[in-house]
Order: C-alpha cells, then structure tokens, then sequence
C-alpha cells in the first residue's frame, strides 16, 4: 500500500484541510455526474479540465482550466505545472486516451505529491486492447467469449464461418476503440425496411456483404470477431487497489442510448461479482474501473469489455448508497472509509435523463 499522504495537508487558496481534486474529461458525457459524486464531499474542491473551453464541467465545477488534449506534446507538462500552482492531491482522468500517459508519468506525478488514479501501464496496455484482454484472460483459465482476431478481409471471412454463421449471430468491433464505436452485430436475417423505418439510425445490426464490403474499400484496424452473447448485460462498477476487489457492484442494463445506460437495477449477482474479482486480480487494477459483462446462451456471464476508468454512469451508484469516485479518492490518500460508506442497497433501479446549464 502506498504512503498516505498527510489529509490535513493545506489545499490552497480554497481552505486549510481541503483536497483539490483535478478532473479531466470535463465535457465527457459521464462529467455531470461525477461531479455531483465528488460534490457530496464537502473537504473536496473540484478543478475540471478539458480541451474544450465550452465543457459542460466549466459550469459545474469549482474551478475549470483548459488543457492539451493527450496526444499534445504539451499535455503532460501542462498538467504538471497546473498540479503545482493549484496544489493538486489527485487527479481522476475520465478520458481513456490519457490513461496510459498518466501510468507512465504516475511517479513523477507521486514525488510531487500527487496521485494519479490509474492502474498501471502494464495492465492498461492489455485493458485497452479488447483482443489483447480477451487472450489474456484465455491464458489464464478465465472464461471469455469465443472469438478470434483478424487484419484482413480473408480473415473475418474465415472468422465468422469458424463462429458458426450464420446460425450463429456474430459481433465484431476494433481491438482498440471507444465507447461504442466500431460495434456492429452480424445477421443474415436483416430487414433494411424494418431498420430505416422502425429503429433510430444508430441501430448496430449489420448484414455480412455490407460489412465485407465496407471493409474492403480502405484499410481498416485490427478486429475482435466473437460470438454474440444474447442475454442479459451488466455494467459493473467496481473500486480496486492493485488487483484486489474492494467493492463490485453489478448494475442491469434494461436500457442503453448509443452505449450509455440510462435505465438500470443494481442487482447482487453473485457470479458475476466472483467473475469480476478474478479479472481484477489477474490485471492488477486500481482505483475505479468498469467491467462489461452479457449472459451467453448457456447462462454464464462473459466479459465483453474493460474500461480500466471511472465510467460515466458510476454516479447511479449514489441511489444504491455508494460513492464511488469519493472512495477512490479516499483510497489513495488513506483517509478512512467507514463500513456505512461501502454499504450497498441492492434491488434500486434507476432512470436517467438529460438536464441543461445556461452560461
């Protein structure tokens, strides 16, 4: 366990004993909610950051900069020097392209004082990468879709004949993306009138000679081909230290608009709780991190994806009695967390919605 820093520490010009927290991603989707979690928090001041001077976090935060975004030379000296004139304690990233920098810099960061919440480089590496994780995980005995990974058209030919189609569904997405981008299910029995005329544009089901011709036209990355597991999914949300589960807490997808969940129930499944502590054990991860899971048409629950961050829906978890990304926080600082902190109320559903700022 890392040295605690000292929690009565002076956190700049917004008070003695309190902890300046900064958040980037401010204009992610999940921001507004995260910020509502770290809010609940009165000993926290909360700087947002994003590329975007118009981010939603601008006007909902306690203070807001503007930063590079992670693929900027200038990115990392830039928040460096922002840690030290704002006397930064941690910095949560809600952008999975800064991951990884913020891993590799993780030290440098630490002996000013600051801690980043990330797992380590070695792990997001594989995190990152779905067809990377999955063969990990295959490696070491834990049960994952059936799939392979392919780079040519020959190859996805021969991939989803190998995964039984088409009396098989099948799905395929890049081996390294975001959100849902990429994400397309396979299907022969695709009616193009039923989708222009009943479904919203964003529909994800695909016939196989659209997707072999698409992919044919230009070069395309890396895929991860798998079976297409029908049943139920679950995202779960879930606070570790260095490969050890200390809270896992399965929420039930009943709804989702362009892959974010805006409908849900919190359910103790314990299969999936025991799946997830294995996969966090296996990877080493740290702080908040959000794991991807669907029934198969046996009954199991498989991993479709890690997002090794906060996830932008963790702030649903309020209505369940827990404050994910306050715990993280506490985490890494030592502070105490009591057991009233860490109690969930299992069986609440959610429902959420849009909500404005005017600036």
């Amino acid at each position: 366990m890392p040295e605690a820093i000292d929690p009565n520490r002076s956190g700049s010009s917004a008070g003695s004993g309190t902890i300046n927290i900064l958040m980037t991603g401010g204009g992610a989707p999940g921001a507004a909610g995260i910020l509502k979690c770290l809010g609940k928090e009165k000993s926290f001041h909360v700087v947002a950051a994003d590329a975007n001077e118009k981010a939603v976090g601008h006007y909902l935060a306690d203070d807001f900069v503007r930063i590079p975004r992670a693929d900027d030379p200038a990115f990392i000296d830039t928040v460096h020097r922002l840690c030290r004139e704002k006397n930064i304690r941690v910095v949560l990233p809600l952008v999975t392209k800064e991951l990884l920098i913020f891993a590799q810099h993780a030290p440098e960061f630490e002996k000013a004082g600051t801690r980043i919440l990330v797992s380590s480089a070695a792990s997001l590496e594989i995190a990152n990468n779905k067809s990377r994780l999955y063969e990990f995980l295959q490696w070491r005995g834990i049960p994952v879709p059936d799939f392979r990974v392919v780079e040519t058209t020959e190859q996805f030919r021969s991939a989803i004949e190998e995964l039984g189609f088409p009396e098989n569904e099948i799905c395929f997405k890049p081996s390294v993306s975001n959100g849902s981008r990429g994400f397309r299910i396979l299907s022969g029995q695709v009616d193009e009138a039923d989708l222009l005329f009943n479904y919203k544009p964003n529909s994800t089901y695909i016939r196989p000679a659209d997707a072999i011709r698409i992919l044919s036209s230009a070069p395309f990355p890396e895929l991860l081909v798998s079976e297409y597991l029908p049943g139920p999914e679950y995202s779960v949300d879930c606070l570790c230290d260095r490969g050890e589960a200390v809270l896992i807490v399965p929420r039930l997808r009943r709804k989702m608009i362009n892959g974010i969940s805006v409908e849900g129930e919190f359910v103790q499944e314990e299969s999936i709780m025991d799946y997830c502590r294995q996969v966090i054990k296996e990877l080493q991860l740290s702080g908040n991190i959000g794991i991807q899971v669907k029934g198969s048409g046996a009954g199991d629950f498989l991993i479709l994806e890690i997002n090794p961050r906060v996830q932008g829906t963790i702030s649903s978890a309020l209505g369940a009695g827990v404050n994910l990304p306050v715990l993280a926080v506490k985490q890494a600082l030592g502070l105490p967390i009591t057991s009233e902190e860490t109690a969930i109320k299992w069986g609440v559903q959610f429902s959420r919605y849009w909500e404005e700022v005017f600036y």
